[in-house]
């Protein structure tokens, strides 16, 4: 299965033009073959978590979703999409949504793990685990961004069955080790595929690292971008996982009963 993530900069609180963006990518995404194309973090608002509370009208979010079903629709592809989730007064989380490629939705998640003080001002955390399903034949999950640095939270997509992981992400500079050396271990130590998709440029005042990356269950780069706009492509091939895993069975070879009276 072919893969395509979105690396580029959005325009904070212009959903025009990031969907317009988005939109594009879809197209060109689609014309290569692939059967996916995963967007970062809060890519069709931009960036800016304080802004995107202050001046989002949440009524607004059922057009959004439905915009973007609808250009996964127009182009025939697979897409994830960052979003708010608003689920009751004052609780904002910050959400994924995987639609196949007529549209309707077959994934969703809401982000556990916030990062920094704006994230932590704006939203709250989540708390549901990640899901599992079936996404052109290989058992596909997602988690957001910090999310990912959390051996846990990627083991806990593996034990469901996960052998794709897909991750939107907000990286900022001068975090090269995440997607240089943290990515392609939790890859590897869970044995799933995992592709991760961040930001370019400058959004507020954030600057994003760029390095968006695809990583195989065995640890290998698939492939890696640099830190300009770049639309990435990578294989996956549905069986890597379980050879993976048959080779090194760290999944059914864990000890969970006896960690947690480790205290872990």
């Amino acid at each position: 299965m072919l893969l395509a993530l979105l690396q580029a900069n959005a325009v904070v609180m212009d959903v025009d033009a990031n969907c317009a963006a988005i939109e594009a990518a879809a197209q060109a995404a689609a014309a290569a073959g692939a059967a996916v194309l995963v967007t970062p973090e809060l890519f069709p608002v931009g960036y800016a978590p304080r802004r995107v509370r202050a001046e989002l009208d949440p009524a607004r979010l059922p057009e959004l979703h439905g915009r973007l079903a609808a250009t996964a629709r127009r182009h025939r592809i697979g897409l994830v999409y960052s979003l708010p989730q608003v689920s009751g007064p004052g609780e904002w989380h910050i959400a994924a949504t995987l639609v196949d490629d007529e549209g309707k939705t077959l994934l969703s998640y809401a982000k556990v793990h916030l990062f920094g003080p704006d994230e932590r001002a704006a939203f709250s955390p989540a708390g549901e685990p990640p899901a599992v399903v079936n996404f052109h034949g290989i058992p596909t999950s997602m988690v957001i961004c910090y999310d990912v640095e959390f051996p846990e939270a990627v083991r806990a997509a593996a034990v469901a069955g996960a052998e794709l992981l897909l991750v939107p992400t907000a990286l900022a500079h001068g975090f090269d080790e995440v997607p240089q050396v943290l990515l392609r271990a939790r890859a590897l130590e869970s044995q799933l595929s995992i592709a991760y998709a961040n930001h370019s440029g400058v959004e507020e005042d954030c600057r994003f690292l760029g390095g968006s990356v695809i990583a195989g269950p065995d640890g290998r780069l698939l492939a890696g971008a640099g830190a300009e706009p770049q639309l990435l492509f990578a294989e996956v091939d549905e069986a890597s996982a379980g050879r993976a895993r048959g080779e090194v069975p760290y999944l059914d070879e864990r000890r969970p009963d006896l960690y947690r009276s480790w205290g872990t």
